[in-house]
């Protein structure tokens, strides 16, 4: 398995109470495939992305990468080797293009080997010209697609996707939806891929999980679990009935 979780629960403190967002979830995610997290409001899908980027730590078990604790990578390697690109991301100080290229000066020893900023943003179907913008001017969607352009420029194994195309036209959706599609066969990059859009699963995904209130409660192939989930909570989600709370 190219990623892999193994009984990991995870807490937050919530004013003098501990919460307990992920319950001993056990995951196990193909090489090269789209691996759809599904799930109402607050069943942990987030905080499983951030969990298996390290931007949280899990209190119990363990998360590997290609069978190595990631806890023992260096979390700079962990990172550029798995990209998240979250709904609403944050910027470093200077131009799009200073942001696409963040990752690769960190890495790269030749500077003058690093790709051109603008091969990403047309990859992301956004102008290349905008490398020279000021990414907190643009509009929510065309943000997801830069923070996106500045993940793929780390060429990573492994891409974390909460909800990218949440902000996304129909149109910007399913080019994004296609990219994706074509990195996994082309450059078997693997995909963990967020969504509260049924549809778009069933479109994309070749596995898929459903997390509820902090527990996978059904996990295979996608075309088995929309052609009929083996457990109620299965059922019920796409039958839209499933709460959300924890």
């Amino acid at each position: 398995m190219k990623v892999e979780l193994n009984n990991v629960s995870l807490s937050i403190q919530q004013d003098a109470h501990l919460i307990e967002i992920l319950k001993e979830v056990c995951l196990q995610v193909r090489l090269g495939v789209i691996h759809a997290l599904l799930g109402p409001s607050g069943s942990g899908k987030s905080t499983l992305l951030y969990a298996i980027n390290r931007l949280r730590e899990i209190q119990r078990g363990e998360i590997t990468l290609e069978g190595e604790d990631i806890r023992q990578i260096n979390v700079y390697e962990l990172r550029r080797r798995i990209g998240l690109v979250i709904q609403k991301p944050r910027f470093f100080p200077g131009t799009v293009g200073d942001n696409i290229l963040f990752g690769p000066r960190l890495w790269v020893k030749d500077h003058l080997t690093l790709a051109d900023p603008k091969h990403y943003l047309e990859m992301v179907g956004l102008d290349p010209d905008w490398v020279a913008r000021d990414p907190n001017t643009l509009s929510g969607g065309q943000q997801q697609r830069v923070s996106l352009a500045r993940t793929l420029a780390n060429n990573p194994e492994v891409l974390l996707l909460d909800e990218p195309t949440s902000a996304l036209d129909a149109q910007a959706s399913e080019h994004l939806e296609t990219l994706i599609t074509n990195l996994c066969r082309e450059r078997e990059l693997t995909v963990i891929w967020v969504t509260h859009d049924v549809h778009q699963a069933e479109r994309i995904a070749n596995d898929v999980t459903l997390l509820y209130r902090g527990r996978v409660v059904e996990q295979g192939q996608a075309k088995r679990f929309f052609g009929g989930p083996s457990t109620e909570e299965g059922r019920s989600f796409l039958a839209g009935k499933l709460g959300g709370e924890l």
